[in-house]
């Protein structure tokens, strides 16, 4: 993933008010890891239950607001994010939700999907077991992971800024 500044960030968001983006509170991006990443993804520090992906579409950067519910899945049973494919405890997944963009999330339509819980997919998909022979395939592994992480997030993404 190509470097976002914070100016890039905030002005990316496509389904988030004036408000909601100066309410915005950014992650250490002098921090970020930018290679090993196919989007930048984060939980609003302050508990609340809005998080942010932004991630690069052609060749500008679109963020999105996303919301948590406040119902978690049944505790004990397996669930899979829909962007990353990584079975996991249904206590690390949550169904997210997207207003869309433009008037149609002004309506209040939005978009739902189950994704990690702390939007870490691009850290997830670079867990590859460390047999011998996995490790002669691990970038391999971690490309095709990759594309289609970004395939999925670029269909849910297609999906929020739908107008119909």
């Amino acid at each position: 993933m190509r470097e976002l500044t914070a100016d890039q960030i905030r002005a990316s968001m496509v389904n988030a008010s004036e408000a909601e983006i100066e309410r915005m509170t950014l992650p250490g991006l002098h921090e970020t890891l930018w290679s090993e990443r196919e989007y930048l993804g984060w939980r609003d520090p302050a508990g609340s239950p809005r998080g942010y992906i932004v991630h690069w579409v052609d060749d500008r950067p679109v963020g999105i607001l996303l919301r948590a519910a406040s119902s978690a899945l049944r505790p004990g049973i397996g669930a899979m994010c829909s962007l990353c494919h990584t079975p996991q405890p249904s206590t690390q997944v949550v169904m997210f939700s997207a207003p869309r963009g433009g008037e149609a999330g002004r309506d209040g339509n939005s978009v739902g999907t189950y994704i990690c819980h702390d939007l870490g997919c691009p850290a997830i998909i670079r867990m590859v077991p460390t047999t011998s022979e996995l490790t002669l395939m691990r970038d391999e592994v971690i490309a095709r992971r990759s594309a289609g992480l970004q395939q999925r997030l670029e269909r849910f993404t297609a999906n929020i800024l739908r107008t119909a």
